[in-house]
């Protein structure tokens, strides 16, 4: 099915999924591939080395004009300082729509620990930015057609936003609470009768702990994240399972990732109505190979009422640069 017919019959729905798009980077599963700086700038300079991460995901196989998603973004410690700067750049798309953004971030460390063996850290991080919101509408209409919704135009808006965040590190434990696009916007409306939304305000929660055996090269890392967005007061989470090997190269790891909404949405189901939750399985698998990571990430949707069957392909390259040495005597692989 060619996906720009498909959002003519569905033009109404697509602009309500364009609207949750403004909220800037998706929330997908990037940030179990050694990239939670993506999702949380308290994380910006937080680790040892300075991480530059490059993703790429892809949907829908075959589908004319199918999502995807690019982004590149790269953090560091100032020096000794307890300064961490990052910087993080985007490109959305999904048929007629697309959304390109940046940000800028500045995060501030403070270690609570009386020496850098026990790790003991509060981390805050501001980031600021642009988003630039696209509507191709080029092809909305064939020659010599008119429609008076239809301005058959390319039509943008950018905004300006920011996130706020902070980390807690102590040993093996982690925690990290960060407020997306907090300011509020002015709704983006390509079409008079199409909806508007002007808060974009989404929370996310992470914690987790790594547990290993003194002397053991494997260790096993249990995490969560609940993700709410505040003007639809939809709520998800993410039940996630890591684990690690030490190699004579660097590590390998791996793990799965379970996705449920806590809201259902209802649907046709014959002659009754049913209700289904969002549900995704996402096995995920990376290497840590000097100083180079690669990962390759997998999500399979498991509803009933899905718009394709094929699954969410998704590749991460990385590079660790500046590396100083391992300070904290913890299973900590975020930080050390």
């Amino acid at each position: 099915m060619n996906l720009k017919k498909y959002s003519l019959i569905t033009f109404i729905a697509l602009i309500v999924n364009f609207s949750f798009a403004q909220e800037g980077v998706p929330i997908y599963s990037d940030y179990l591939t050694d990239n939670y700086y993506l999702i949380h700038p308290s994380m910006a300079g937080v680790a040892n080395c300075a991480k530059i991460r490059m993703t790429a995901r892809q949907q829908w196989f075959g589908i004319d004009d199918a999502p995807s998603l690019q982004t590149i973004s790269a953090n560091g410690r100032v020096g000794d300082s307890p300064v961490g700067i990052g910087g993080v750049f985007f490109n959305d798309s999904n048929g007629y729509h697309s959304t390109v953004g940046g940000y800028a971030t500045f995060a501030y460390h403070l270690m609570f620990s009386r020496n850098e063996i026990d790790l003991n850290m509060l981390s805050f991080g501001l980031s600021a930015g642009f988003l630039q919101y696209k509507l191709d509408e080029t092809d909305f209409l064939a020659p010599g057609e008119f429609d008076q919704l239809i301005a058959g135009i390319e039509q943008s808006a950018t905004n300006f936003n920011i996130d706020f965040g902070f980390s807690y590190q102590f040993l093996d434990f982690y925690a990290h609470f960060t407020a997306k696009n907090i300011l509020k916007n002015e709704g983006i409306n390509f079409n008079e009768q199409g909806f508007e939304f002007d808060n974009l305000r989404t929370y996310l929660f992470s914690t987790g702990y790594v547990f290993s055996k003194y002397g053991s090269d494997w260790s096993y890392e249990p995490s969560v994240m609940l993700m709410h967005r505040d003007a639809t007061e939809e709520t998800t989470i993410d039940i996630n399972a890591k684990v690690y090997r030490e190699m004579d190269f660097g590590k390998v790891w791996g793990g799965l990732s379970y996705r449920r909404s806590l809201d259902g949405a209802e649907f046709v189901d014959g002659s009754g109505i049913s209700s289904q939750k969002l549900q995704y399985f996402t096995p995920f698998i990376g290497v840590d190979y000097n100083q180079f990571v690669f990962a390759y990430t997998y999500s399979y949707q498991a509803n009933t009422v899905n718009f394709n069957t094929g699954g969410f392909h998704q590749i991460t390259l990385g590079y660790n640069f500046n590396c100083r040495r391992e300070k904290y005597e913890c299973n900590c692989p975020a930080v050390n």
